[in-house]
């Protein structure tokens, strides 16, 4: 039966308009979700609302699908049923300062806590300068330091009323104190007069001052005894004034925040460190008291300030976070440093958060592929979910490649959902390679490439209004939604689906609306739409329009009429960035006696891919098992793609390949005017292949170049129709009788389209036809296999 060539009607699937019934897309209203994701939403929702470890979510899609949009509309919904979580602060560690500690408030509070404690530094700044400046400190101050000089005093004045009475002067020189021996005039006696005195009397002035001098002594001894006890009793009035001025204060704020345990432990403890470094609230050029002049930190107050880390001041709803740079230091938070005298210095107020601080308590968005590409980030993703706290520790110090002393921050729990964008085969790597990602990641959300058509066109155009108004772009009229819809189509390579690849789809909206604006068109009309395809195709062609040129010149060997034996042509796709086309290949193959081997070219010369080996394996098993079951397979054939100098791969090809062997072995001449794509299993069944499309507008383009003859046409196989959608040129062509395409199921469906001739059902004996295609084809093998006995006899008989 004469196979005959497709209606026009099964190349291009038009868009209904009566599917569409509105005039523009204003008449539309917005669509809440993603079109055709229910099972990744789903399993979105299923993830989210799951509050158990490990239920983290791995979205599945290739960029530009729209998937963030979705998460983060599923995410922010959920989020409004969630208390919002708690605030976090950073202060410092009174006792351990290289050891900041963490606070928790309430929502809002983190803020309030934070102003609190500024204000109270800034009242005691002036409160205990007020109350240390007062008449009753400086009198009892000063009462406690003339007490002490009283003391002194006395006993020096006691042992000089003693040297006196021994005739002995008792003064203060800049290095001490000395003796003079004096007459009885107490006046001191000089050297020459000193010397005059009998023995006994310089023996006995020399004795008392030995005595004097010991009592000195030990009297001087006493003094800094005496000191350090009056500097203790002006300690504890300083404090007992400084625990005066403090008190007040302090308790209003223990009062404001007595149900946060922590809270009032920290306020204890800056009470007790105002009061033990209350010098550092006297401003250092007031030398009100003489302990008090020991140098000055130039910022004290520091160490009582509150680094918010977290703020939920006026959120109604637990946080969802994207983080668009998730490296580690911009998801743990890092530990800034300042230069200060030729170091590096830091404190608890130079923490800064992280993604995970921001997200803590709701949802933290990442980019899977930009996380992997980041030095640890992946590694320090789980080690946080593992341990269920958030502990800032910078990169260079996990990695032990620094052994400085550092902040080492209280970690903060962790309760977080962490929700993964990538590519498939991201998740399927991960999961195969990282044993412990199953732990982390249990829900998987698939994101489908493409929507079923029957139903769904009014919903597309709902999407398509969406993205225009999102996009404040012009509306669409209903013969430009029909043509997206169509090209939609197009681009999914199948009439029964439509692509959701938003990118795509928001990329063409753009380019037609800038169309529309330059044609003077309020709305986007169905010219615009073709005009943004056009235009974007004849961006990217460049390179088609020379490889068409070098065909069109005959630099590559492509006939387009007559026959030839063991000749055909295929087709091949290729795809350069966000443009393909199809590109015409001459294949040629030849054919002698041998031992059934089918020598691949691109094989043998590394140029061809393990998927085009198989096919080339499989056809030959087909002609050894159709042709040579009950005989030896005495045939030798050769294969290649002629004037092709890169690597070939894929098997869609394998169809005329066995159709050129069959040819050159029949020595039956194949139609020139006519391609052919498909790939062929062992039992002669055609297969479908990809790029359909693709393929036969290539050949097209060369036989229209050339001339239409009437006769052209390309040969898909019968289960790729559903997936043509082609130009509108190519259906014209075919609807005037001037290209047409052929479906085939069976190798034989091919061979007799391709040599006009009968092929041939095998009888019940296995037997061929004499005159038909498989006839010549079993007649050479038997002429083969005699020769190759006539030769063995020959051998053998010499």
């Amino acid at each position: 039966m004469k196979i005959k060539p497709l209606s026009p009607a099964q190349l291009y699937t038009p868009c209904k308009l009566e599917q569409l019934p509105f005039k523009t897309t204003d008449e539309l209203d917005d669509v809440d979700s993603v079109l055709g994701q229910e099972r990744a939403i789903a399993a979105i929702k299923f993830g989210i609302r799951l509050d158990k470890p490990g239920y983290n979510i791995f979205a599945m899609a290739p960029d530009g699908t729209g998937k963030l949009t979705t998460i983060k509309q599923l995410a922010e919904h959920e989020a409004c049923r969630q208390p919002v979580p708690s605030d976090w602060c950073y202060v410092h560690n009174f006792k351990q300062p290289a050891k900041p500690k963490a606070i928790w408030l309430e929502p809002g509070e983190g803020k309030g806590f934070q102003e609190d404690m500024a204000e109270l530094i800034d009242e005691l700044s002036v409160g205990i300068p007020a109350a240390f400046d007062g008449d009753e400190y400086r009198s009892r101050a000063g009462e406690l330091e003339n007490e002490s000089r009283q003391r002194e005093i006395e006993v020096l004045n006691k042992l000089r009323e003693e040297a006196e009475q021994a005739h002995i002067i008792f003064t203060e020189t800049a290095n001490g104190y000395a003796f003079l021996p004096a007459n009885d005039d107490n006046e001191p006696y000089a050297p020459e007069q000193f010397n005059k005195l009998d023995k006994e009397r310089q023996h006995q002035f020399h004795d008392t001052v030995l005595a004097l001098q010991e009592k000195v002594q030990d009297a001087i001894k006493k003094f800094p005894q005496w000191r350090k006890q009056t500097k203790r009793k002006l300690q504890a009035l300083n404090r007992e004034v400084a625990e005066l001025a403090v008190h007040h204060s302090i308790d209003d704020l223990k009062d404001k925040y007595a149900k946060h345990q922590a809270v009032l432990d920290y306020l204890s403890a800056v009470q007790q460190d105002i009061i033990d470094h209350v010098r550092d609230f006297i401003p250092h050029s007031d030398k009100v008291l003489s302990f008090m002049e020991l140098p000055q930190d130039p910022n004290p107050f520091k160490r009582y300030q509150v680094n918010l880390m977290v703020d939920l001041n006026h959120k109604r709803a637990a946080p969802v976070i994207c983080e668009d740079l998730p490296n580690h230091g911009n998801l743990l938070g890092r530990i800034d440093h300042q230069a200060q005298m030729g170091s590096l210095v830091t404190d608890f107020t130079m923490i800064k958060p992280g993604a995970f601080h921001k997200a803590n308590g709701g949802y933290l968005i990442l980019d899977a592929r930009k996380l992997l590409l980041q030095p640890y980030a992946w590694e320090t993703l789980k080690r946080t979910l593992q341990a269920g706290e958030i502990r800032i520790e910078s990169l260079e110090r996990a990695l032990s490649l620094i052994s400085t002393s550092s902040l080492e921050p209280e970690p903060i729990p962790l309760n977080i959902k962490v929700i993964l964008l990538g590519d498939p085969l991201l998740y399927y790597l991960l999961s195969f390679y990282d044993p412990e990602f199953q732990d982390f990641f249990k829900v998987a959300a698939d994101f489908a490439g493409h929507v079923d058509r029957e139903h769904n066109s009014l919903e597309y155009a709902r999407l398509l209004a969406t993205i225009a108004r999102r996009e404040k772009l012009r509306p669409l009229s209903q013969q430009a939604v029909a043509r997206i819809i169509e090209h939609s189509a197009r681009m999914a390579d199948d009439s029964e689906k439509l692509l959701t690849h938003l990118r795509s789809i928001k990329d063409l909206l753009t380019e037609a609306d800038y169309w529309a604006g330059e044609n003077g068109h309020t709305v986007i009309a169905n010219s615009d739409v073709q005009q943004a395809i056009d235009e974007k195709n004849h961006r990217l062609d460049r390179i088609r329009e020379r490889l068409y040129e070098t065909i069109q010149r005959g630099t590559i060997m492509i006939a387009t009429e007559d026959k030839v034996v063991g000749q055909i042509n295929g087709l091949s796709v290729l795809q350069l960035g966000e443009f393909s086309f199809g590109q015409p290949s001459r294949i040629t193959a030849t054919t002698r006696m041998g031992n059934g081997k089918v020598v691949d070219i691109e094989r043998e010369t590394e140029l061809g891919g393990a998927i085009h080996s198989k096919g080339v394996l499989i056809l030959s098993s087909f002609i050894a098992s159709r042709y040579a079951r009950t005989r030896p397979f005495s045939l030798a054939a050769s294969l290649v793609f002629e004037q092709s100098y890169g690597h070939v791969e894929g098997d869609s090809a394998s169809l005329a390949e066995l159709c050129a062997i069959l040819s050159s072995l029949a020595q039956v001449p194949l139609r020139q005017d006519l391609a052919m794509t498909g790939s062929v299993n062992q039992l002669g069944q055609v297969q479908p292949i990809g790029g359909v499309n693709e393929k036969i507008e290539g050949f097209f383009d060369i036989c229209a170049a050339r001339g239409l003859s009437g006769s052209q046409g390309v040969i898909i196989p019968a289960s790729n129709i559903p997936h043509l959608m082609l130009r509108w040129d190519v259906v014209h062509a075919a609807q005037a009788g001037q290209f047409h395409i052929y479906q085939v199921a069976t190798v034989d469906d091919a061979l007799g389209l391709l040599s006009d001739m009968d092929v041939g059902m095998a009888d019940a004996q296995g037997q061929f036809p004499g005159d038909s295609f498989n006839g010549k084809i079993d007649a050479q093998l038997q002429q083969f296999t005699s020769l190759v006995k006539e030769f063995a006899a020959k051998a053998d008989g010499k």
